[in-house]
């Protein structure tokens, strides 16, 4: 059974990301594991962007995204279940993948947007990057599931 799971957590897609931490919880409770939520945050210190903001910009924003990610965390993670909160900045489907080594996860539960064909094309899908490239599992939570 996983004793690590690792959830990656959209906050700008309300109504969506919870179904895929409910799954999770489930799983986590079937099998006593441990339940990681993480949110990447697009990086801004990069040095051509970084200009453009102030020098504390990327701190308070993880700080304001790590309260958003606890209280999500609160309202859809049971007392009885075991988990981690964490924010980092990156490319999404790198970051997941780094986290999930680091956290020793054994599966990743991730939401999944129906995209169109052209849309899978132009920009390529978090979801499929993490599937194609991950060595451990990864259930995909589709919108209407």
């Amino acid at each position: 059974m996983y004793k690590q799971i690792l959830v990656p957590v959209d906050l700008n897609e309300k109504g969506f990301a919870d179904k895929a931490v409910k799954l999770a919880v489930w799983h986590a409770q079937q099998s006593n594991a441990e339940l990681h939520l993480l949110n990447v945050v697009p990086g801004i210190h990069m040095s051509m962007v970084s200009t453009y903001f102030p020098k504390d910009a990327a701190k308070q924003m993880k700080e304001d995204v790590a309260t958003q990610l606890n209280e999500f965390a609160a309202q859809f993670v049971p007392e009885n279940v075991v988990y981690k909160v964490h924010v980092a900045e990156g490319k999404a489907y790198a970051t997941i993948l780094d986290y999930a080594e680091r956290l020793g996860s054994d599966l990743i539960v991730m939401p999944s947007h129906k995209r169109s064909k052209l849309d899978k094309v132009m920009l390529g899908s978090v979801a499929a990057k993490v599937v194609e490239n991950s060595p451990i599992n990864v259930l995909v939570v589709k919108p209407q599931g």
